[in-house]
């Protein structure tokens, strides 16, 4: 080969070298951070640990309005939505999204546990809402879940349906849940939340702005991702020797 041609070919990787650069430095700006995830296993069960970033959950949509709390929210902003008798001496805080398939994962492997340590008043959760996947992958299905399901605790609904929404969560690039008929179909699932009221609270986005404001809180509190799980202050998602077994010996242990 020429020297000529030698030339020629180095000069070719310098230009595409150089593109590249470009072509970096144009996603970089894009995009603020790159959404990891990563995979552990729960006693058999998926768990994927949701490492989705907190500064890129803006959801993008506008709410409007007033802030209404759903009934019987609580905490600071009342942003907490409180499952369990207030005497329960453990206290399990959980941010969820409503499309966020680590917290699809999380929920079929704890809930039966949390389910029956709630009932047996040893074990008080307070549920957080947000809508980084309307954020990340577009859309408007988180905001439109979360106000549901603040629609169905305003009925006196809250963990069944927040169950039923779960269960019947859709592919994650699926923006199933913005449609408002789905939700309220889903609401068939639940005994006695299928009414009139319900069906507007759900219309109307009457959360609407008390979801953004969750969100938003998300967002600055400093989360890693969603779910985030804290037993009594101490984060046990990030446990990897977390199992619904330990959690269940942790809360009867703090009740003796």
């Amino acid at each position: 080969m020429s020297e000529k041609n030698r030339e020629g070919k180095r000069t070719a990787r310098q230009k595409l070298a150089a593109e590249r650069e470009k072509q970096k430095s144009r996603d970089k700006r894009r995009r603020a951070l790159i959404v990891g995830a990563s995979v552990v296993g729960v006693l058999g069960l998926a768990a994927v640990v949701g490492l989705i970033a907190a500064n890129t959950g803006k959801d993008d949509s506008e709410a409007s309005g007033p802030v209404v709390a759903p009934s019987g929210a609580q905490g600071k902003d009342s942003l907490a939505i409180p499952v369990g008798k207030e005497s329960a001496k453990s206290t399990l805080v959980i941010w969820e999204d409503f499309r966020c398939p680590a917290c699809q994962a999380f929920e079929l492997a704890y809930r039966d546990t949390i389910h029956e340590l709630t009932d047996a008043g040893q074990l008080k959760v307070e549920y957080h809402l947000a809508t980084i996947i309307d954020g990340n992958m577009g859309g408007t299905g988180s905001r439109k879940a979360a106000n549901a399901a603040a629609c169905a605790q305003d009925a006196g609904k809250f963990p069944a349906y927040h169950d039923v929404l779960f269960t019947n969560q859709p592919p994650e690039p699926d923006d199933a849940y913005a449609d408002e008929g789905k939700l309220i179909d889903l609401a068939g699932k639940v005994d006695g939340l299928d009414t009139a009221a319900f069906q507007q609270c759900v219309k109307n986005g009457t959360h609407n702005s008390w979801v953004e404001k969750s969100n938003e809180a998300f967002r600055t509190g400093g989360f890693s991702g969603t779910p985030t799980v804290l037993l009594d202050g101490k984060n046990i998602y990030q446990d990897r020797s977390m199992t619904p077994a330990k959690l269940k010996q942790l809360v009867e242990d703090a009740n003796k």
